[in-house]
């Protein structure tokens, strides 16, 4: 029988999750554990859309992150069939790549919005195991680590070459005092593996430079930025994507208002103010969109969901 202090010890082992397999077997085992012990189950008053968990007093009452009930499996069964339909799949989007869309009953797969939804379950369980914890900072580091390798082993397994990278580029000018910038690349993909020269100046024309974060939250400002330095102190266009999870996040209590609010942590006018002033970043794909994304005709020409990026945008990017 599986406990909440297995799960957690799961989520901070550093050699697991190095397959899909082991993304889905921490989610139904979570599933499973949720199914058994029924923890409270509290709908936010501030945004009915969002749930959380609260566990028992063996866990100091601790609740979870607020989790998108039309996202989020609650049943163990119905995320194991999700995460077979996903699987298959993946081996057909590998096959068929761009021309995925035209396949028999793909479309009907596509509305079924499952992409979305198998991916942001098998990560929110890692975030609410990771909020079980007497001290969250211990395993925040790590959630975000994992989001990371769930995104690299989705695209490794529909047959792109995909690995993070560490560039260190001299600085112009100062070439010869060994001056350099660091950057530490989440992602870098191609469809075929390259070969990095000194022509190519460390990141080939062929590839795309991949930002996977949990959450734009203090996250923005820099990946713009990173795009506008690669493109400058490269010499040339470095295309970069945005992927994140979501942007909500439990409200802090204030005044007596309930601990079960929810936040945006989208900022849209940065967002906007970025892409006018600095650079236009080439992708921004979101799990769990927020509804202005949708709405405001600015913003939903900026920024799709993650399953607009696996099926199609992925394959044009990789295609320069």
């Amino acid at each position: 029988m599986i406990t909440l202090d297995d799960l957690q010890a799961s989520v901070m082992d550093k050699s697991a999750f190095n397959a899909l397999s082991d993304f889905y077997s921490l989610g139904l085992a979570f599933l499973e554990f949720l199914e058994r012990t029924q923890p409270t189950h509290i709908v936010s008053p501030k945004d009915e859309l969002y749930f959380f968990y609260q566990y028992d007093q063996a866990y100091r009452y601790k609740i979870t992150r607020p989790l998108n009930s039309l996202l989020f499996f609650r049943s163990k069964s119905a995320l194991q069939a999700a995460c077979e339909r996903f699987a298959a799949f993946l081996l057909d989007l590998k096959k068929h790549q761009e021309a995925i869309s035209e396949q028999r009953g793909t479309q009907e797969y596509l509305v079924s919005n499952e992409i979305n939804r198998v991916v942001y379950t098998l990560q929110q369980s890692i975030g609410c195991i990771s909020d079980s914890f007497e001290n969250p900072n211990r395993s925040r580091k790590r959630v975000g680590q994992l989001f990371e390798t769930l995104v690299k082993l989705i695209i490794q397994e529909v047959g792109l070459v995909c690995e993070s990278r560490t560039l260190r580029i001299p600085i112009p000018g100062y070439e010869e005092e060994g001056y350099q910038m660091t950057y530490e690349l989440d992602l870098v993909f191609s469809r075929d593996k390259v070969v990095i020269t000194s022509e190519t100046n460390l990141i080939h024309p062929s590839e795309v430079v991949g930002s996977v974060k949990t959450t734009s939250k203090d996250r923005l400002d820099k990946i713009f930025l990173d795009k506008f330095m690669l493109t400058q102190l490269l010499g040339r266009e470095i295309p970069v994507i945005a992927i994140f999870l979501h942007d909500v996040q439990r409200a802090r209590t204030h005044r007596g208002q309930s601990i079960f609010g929810v936040n945006s942590t989208f900022k849209s006018n940065h967002f906007l103010g970025y892409t006018v002033a600095l650079t236009r970043l080439d992708g921004v794909y979101y799990v769990d969109r927020r509804p202005v994304m949708v709405k405001d005709p600015r913003l939903s020409r900026e920024i799709q969901d993650f399953q607009r990026f696996l099926v199609k945008d992925l394959w044009s990017l990789s295609a320069r």
